[in-house]
């Protein structure tokens, strides 16, 4: 997929890089497969923000999708590709014969026409998804499970692949993107291929009226706030942060501090994490 620029006619048109969308088949979406999304605000159910710097944003339909493939052996057809504002993955509506239509994650390279399966005696093609045990060595998967059942979980984001890299016992070896090398279940299903949309790192929104249309506000630097509102704050003029390494507005540590304190159950299938790279 092709980056495409503008026109420099104004500042925010002369940064601007896109995204081609020439790989984008409709514009309109299923309707059927469409749910109302509410707008949180970064507040949670008690009122109190959370995430901070959202809010705002253009309105916005969540489309469902399948992450659990769990329709085993039935053939299906790509109708189309299309655009989801709810990720940054493209999507690809597929209909299957039994009349079932579904929206599942667009790998790269998959194309109008081309049919997809699930199931553990499916082809290793791009979108046809396995169990990780019948999935060969080497290979670029998405949509990865780490629980039975549950749906893909990791590997979801556009550009994003993870490599299966070996078997042993109940278990396979996947080398994630950030590097963190896992044990996952071999019975867990995980989609073929690379995601699609890989040039979306490099796209520049150009101007801040493009990040306020996703949804996030601006953000203020700690140094321009007053003493009590952030550890950065106060001063006579321009001043430096004047501690020892930047903080968090609530006075954290704000880079390579690990905050993870509890250990979880789940680290014992981490074989290599990702901050040993």
């Amino acid at each position: 997929m092709a980056l495409k620029t503008r026109k420099p006619t104004t500042p925010g048109q002369r940064g601007l890089v896109l995204q081609s969308t020439d790989d984008i088949t409709v514009r309109k979406p299923k309707k059927s497969l469409l749910r109302t999304l509410k707008k949180t605000g970064g507040r949670n159910s008690q009122g109190r923000v959370t995430v901070r710097h959202r809010g705002g944003g253009h309105k916005r339909r969540f489309r469902l999708i399948d992450f659990k493939r769990d329709k085993f052996g039935v053939p299906g057809n790509v109708e189309t590709i299309e655009y989801d504002p709810n990720r940054s993955s493209r999507i690809a509506l597929i209909k299957y014969v039994d009349g079932d239509w579904r929206y599942i994650l667009a790998p790269n390279g998959i194309k109008i026409g081309d049919s997809i399966v699930s199931g553990p005696n499916a082809s290793v093609d791009p979108g046809n998804a396995l169990p990780l045990d019948r999935i060969p060595a080497g290979t670029l998967v998405h949509n990865v499970e780490l629980k039975v059942g549950r749906g893909g979980q990791i590997v979801r984001s556009a550009g994003s692949a993870a490599q299966v890299l070996a078997k042993e016992g109940r278990y396979t070896l996947l080398r994630l993107p950030s590097g963190e090398m896992r044990n996952v279940l071999s019975n867990c299903m995980a989609s073929i291929g690379q995601l699609g949309a890989v040039d979306n790192k490099n796209v520049k929104l150009g101007k801040a009226g493009k990040k306020r249309h996703i949804g996030r506000r601006p953000e203020v630097r700690g140094v321009a706030m007053a003493p009590n509102a952030h550890p950065h704050g106060g001063g006579e003029g321009k001043s430096p942060i004047g501690m020892p390494g930047p903080k968090t507005p609530w006075g954290k540590p704000a880079l390579g501090y690990r905050t993870r304190k509890t250990r979880k159950p789940s680290d014992r299938f981490i074989v290599r994490r990702r901050y040993q790279r």
